[in-house]
């Protein structure tokens, strides 16, 4: 447990970037009780939200040196594990940050210890070397190895007071990573293996998981970390590309901007396959998609297509109704760098076709 690691590495002030969520899990703050008698001070950083700002990071860094702190944990989700991933690669870089100064700076290697407790069962960031932050409105992706931490610690418990809407949010998310890093155009033979163990992982808890039993979200969370693992070799694609506007245009949850956009982006590459941009050519990219239909537990690309489709709709989510000056907004607002990872070519007609499918349009 945490107090095990953190008396390896001889930690004394601990930070602690976490949520309020916090004061429902009751075993996990035993172990901070136990951190206090073993004489290991304990600081709280609760200033961030969701689709957390690069501020937050800036703020945490100036709390973490004003109390000396000499370790970092992560409790929460996605954007709790983000910020405390930031804040550790901030903490020795010159100046106070202003301007955006850290998201220009090279990152400087160090040796902080650095351990997560994820709460949701969807984002796999504890298993990534990946960041989100938003400066000015603009989402910046931050890349450092020394991001993943070095132990990580699961409590199917801690799942159990999340509303059902993040349930559902948090495993389409999953679910997303482990297809994208699938068909994605830097997959690997290994990152394939945990894509499929991620989705089975998914389909199979997916009734435990939503009716909140220890089983079920015990399982949710191994496939939401497997899957990090995948994404972490092959990256994400076109459907992450394409999400993120989305979820700040209509105030919906990442994993259920994400899913929107796969449902429709995957029989659309079936019927594309002509325009396939993975270097390994088109005939593996109809193979990858083979594959990626029995892992699926489905027989043909197409079925597998429809059973995302399904999936979808057994949850009951919402499809916005997007305007066409939204439309416009959300058309040029895509990641050019994540479509490099996308197997199949898309232009800005098919990206204003494709949000046209993926939302209520006119």
């Amino acid at each position: 447990m945490p107090e095990v690691r953190l008396l390896e590495k001889k930690c004394r002030r601990l930070f602690l970037v976490c949520d309020d969520s916090i004061k429902y899990m009751d075993s996990f703050n035993k172990h901070l009780e136990h951190l206090d008698g073993l004489g290991i001070e304990v600081f709280y950083f609760k200033d961030f939200q969701s689709n957390p700002l690069y501020e937050s990071a800036v703020n945490g860094v100036k709390l973490y040196k004003n109390c000396a702190c000499d370790s970092i944990m992560a409790v929460g989700g996605g954007s709790a594990i983000d910020v405390a991933k930031c804040i550790k690669l901030y903490s020795n870089l010159p100046g106070e940050g202003e301007n955006g100064s850290w998201l220009k700076a090279g990152a400087v290697p160090n040796d902080i210890p650095f351990i997560a407790m994820p709460t949701t069962a969807g984002t796999g960031s504890e298993a990534t070397r990946y960041a989100v932050l938003y400066y000015e409105d603009v989402k910046q992706s931050i890349t450092s190895e020394s991001f993943i931490p070095e132990a990580v610690f699961v409590d199917p418990n801690a799942l159990k007071t999340l509303p059902l809407y993040q349930k559902k949010a948090t495993m389409c998310d999953a679910l997303c990573h482990s297809i994208e890093s699938f068909w994605s155009v830097n997959s690997t033979e290994e990152s394939k293996e945990y894509s499929r163990v991620a989705i089975r992982g998914v389909l199979e808890n997916m009734e435990g998981y939503l009716a909140n039993t220890d089983e079920g979200n015990a399982g949710m969370l191994h496939a939401a970390h497997i899957a990090g693992k995948a994404i972490n070799i092959s990256q994400t694609t076109a459907g992450h590309a394409m999400c993120y506007k989305i979820t700040s245009l209509f105030h919906c949850a990442h994993g259920h901007a994400a899913m929107l956009c796969d449902r429709v982006l995957f029989p659309w590459m079936i019927e594309n396959t002509d325009k396939c941009i993975d270097p390994r050519g088109a005939e593996f990219f109809s193979k990858t998609l083979e594959e990626l239909s029995s892992a699926m537990g489905c027989g043909s690309a197409k079925e597998a297509a429809d059973k995302l489709c399904d999936f979808f709709d057994s949850l009951e989510l919402e499809v916005p109704y997007a305007s066409e000056e939204q439309i416009e907004i959300l058309k040029t607002s895509v990641n050019p760098v994540r479509l490099k990872n996308h197997p199949v070519a898309l232009d800005i007609n098919d990206i204003e076709i494709l949000y046209r499918k993926i939302l209520k349009a006119d």
